[in-house]
């Protein structure tokens, strides 16, 4: 990555009321808001971490976007998980490079993108066109249109064409009807896992997991809590806001 900022990047803007704006760089071009006109060209060409001085005298911080900032700010169709989420999916289905995933619901395509960047190829089923098309165009305003990423519109639960996978993630409401598939996609030792807003849902998942005749084991649910803190001189404490319950993660291992 060059080290100053280009036409066609993506940049955050924060103002001194942290504040975060995502656009993309254009030559001559302006970005308006309440706090003043900011020129692209005084962006453009410059170094990450500065400050320029919009048109009020305000002065905004110039960034790089993060994913979360990406994840959170970026056009979208679908609810999209939460980053504090989405860390954890990484870890509990364990991702990484070169796995094959099978992504079912993919909405506006934060957990794509998520899994992509871990360096894994994606296969996305997506029942609405509309949510795909937004979620192939996330991905690829932030990753490029050469992602190895591809999303057909078609219901999971009717069956699951890729052979192999070595994961099986499913954002979607009745992840339970999806487990005879998921059993006949995913090789020996592969992970699913399921994401849900209500324990009710999450209960018939588990249901359905723990059956005799489903070749899954070590199922596991989980849910993430994130709490940030106030720290400025001698005033330490707990924010007065955290993000609570958002939804709960459940694994399961395919046995042989």
């Amino acid at each position: 990555m060059p080290d100053t900022l280009a036409a066609g990047e993506r940049i955050l803007l924060i103002d001194p009321k942290e504040r975060r704006y995502l656009l993309t760089l254009v030559a001559g071009a302006t970005f308006h808001t309440h706090a003043g006109v900011i020129a692209h060209d005084d962006i453009i060409g410059g170094d990450e971490g500065r400050t320029i001085v919009g048109s009020t005298g305000r002065q905004f911080l110039v960034l790089r976007p993060t994913l979360s900032d990406i994840v959170l700010k970026m056009p979208r169709g679908a609810q999209v998980i939460y980053p504090k989420d989405l860390g954890a999916i990484l870890i509990a289905a364990d991702l990484g490079p070169g796995q094959r995933v099978l992504e079912a619901g993919v909405g506006s395509g934060a957990l794509s993108m998520t899994v992509l960047r871990a360096g894994a190829s994606v296969v996305g089923y997506e029942l609405r066109e509309d949510f795909a098309e937004r979620a192939k165009a996330n991905v690829a305003a932030t990753l490029g249109p050469d992602a190895a990423y591809r999303v057909e519109i078609r219901d999971v639960t009717e069956g699951i064409d890729e052979p192999d996978l070595d994961r099986v993630l499913l954002d979607m409401p009745e992840p339970h009807k999806v487990i005879p598939a998921a059993a006949s996609a995913l090789r020996p030792g592969g992970i699913l896992l399921a994401y849900l807003p209500t324990i009710n849902q999450t209960a018939l998942l588990r249901q359905a997991l723990d059956d005799e005749s489903a070749p899954f084991g070590l199922a596991e649910t989980q849910e993430i809590m994130r709490r940030t803190w106030h720290v400025e001189a001698r005033s330490v404490r707990p924010d007065h806001r955290m993000v609570g319950h958002t939804g709960f993660l459940t694994t399961a291992r395919r046995l042989s």
